[in-house]
């Protein structure tokens, strides 16, 4: 089977992560009989780091009607991202591909005409979490599956990891990832909580990885705060997730949130709010702990909780790892394997 992904974003977040782990595990089953070709942006950072994937291709489009007639023979056509479901429609209205859709963000699809023509005509439907696939329903344009997103397989260095936490002895470190846009990810909360934080509890530092375009808005507004550090993207995200006492993650919306897999992977425990797709992950008290949207008080107190309850935090580190096995990227690519062999047969 020839399988062609379509992801046209302009930069990397999580679901072109997502789109990449697919790719790579699809590639590394021999018992799937696979070819791959990745339809993205010239500039796509994702062609870099899928070099050395066996079996793939890749084919420039910079936007949504470009590139379909030199694509050549697929016999599916499996869209990421909005722009990629519009070229998967527009391929299949040329070609007669078939195409299937995989929905991340926890927003209801606009019910315009043409949105409409490319979710129906989909043959399947995908949603990350529950609150996508109910969105998605709600539209009453096709079935919808539930595949979640799957953990991303980070290694930490040990040594990197013993470095980082060096700068910072003796404290309780709770840190954010994630882009720095604050109507997204609620950097402006943990900002808060900082402050609240900072005499009641000196020994808390509060880190923040990541960069976007709230970011030097934050570190003006955090600049006489002594507890927070910023340290901006870093590749090697890993080495310092794995340095971690706790991972605050206060979204304001959220389609599933699959860096929590990865920090859960990890083994530092979570607490997120209560938001989006979070709750598929989250479970309060059992895998992290979940707050309400928009509450630095409950963020606050939260991380005093953990800081002072270290048999707690153990308890959410083993019950999130007890679930892992469901994010796998082995799990992921199974359903989608099945879904695939379910479309073109």
């Amino acid at each position: 089977m020839h399988v062609t992904h379509v992801n046209l974003a302009r930069g990397f977040r999580g679901g072109e992560r997502q789109t990449e782990i697919l790719i790579e595990t699809l590639a590394a089953q021999p018992s799937s009989h696979v070819t791959q070709t990745l339809v993205c942006r010239q500039d796509s950072p994702m062609r870099q780091h899928l070099l050395d994937v066996k079996g793939l291709r890749f084919h420039s489009a910079n936007h949504q009607l470009a590139g379909h007639y030199r694509l050549g023979d697929t016999q599916l056509v499996h869209a990421h991202d909005a722009k990629g479901v519009h070229w998967a429609y527009l391929h299949y209205r040329l070609t007669g591909t078939p195409y299937l859709i995989t929905r991340r963000v926890d927003s209801p699809v606009k019910r315009k005409w043409f949105n409409q023509q490319c979710y129906s005509h989909a043959s399947s439907r995908v949603a990350l979490s529950h609150v996508i696939k109910r969105l998605l329903e709600a539209n009453q344009w096709g079935d919808v599956n539930l595949i979640a997103s799957a953990y991303s397989r980070l290694a930490s260095s040990p040594e990197a990891t013993r470095i980082f936490r060096e700068d910072f002895a003796n404290k309780f470190l709770v840190g954010h990832a994630g882009a720095v846009v604050d109507r997204h990810k609620g950097q402006r909360l943990l900002l808060q909580a900082a402050q609240k934080l900072e005499r009641q509890a000196p020994d808390i530092q509060f880190i923040f990885l990541g960069d976007g375009e709230d970011a030097e808005t934050l570190k003006a507004e955090s600049s006489s705060l002594g507890n927070v550090s910023w340290m901006g993207f870093k590749n090697n995200i890993a080495d310092y997730l794995a340095g971690l006492d706790v991972f605050a993650f206060p979204s304001r919306n959220e389609g599933l949130g699959s860096v929590l897999l990865d920090v859960m992977q990890l083994g530092i425990p979570v607490i997120a709010t209560d938001v989006g797709g979070i709750p598929d992950i989250v479970q309060h008290e059992q895998t992290g702990l979940l707050i309400p949207d928009n509450d630095a008080n409950a963020l606050a107190s939260s991380i005093m909780r953990l800081r002072d309850d270290a048999a707690l935090q153990q308890q959410l580190v083993h019950g999130a790892t007890e679930r892992l096995d469901q994010y796998s990227p082995q799990s992921m690519t199974a359903s989608y394997w099945h879904l695939y062999q379910t479309i073109v047969s």
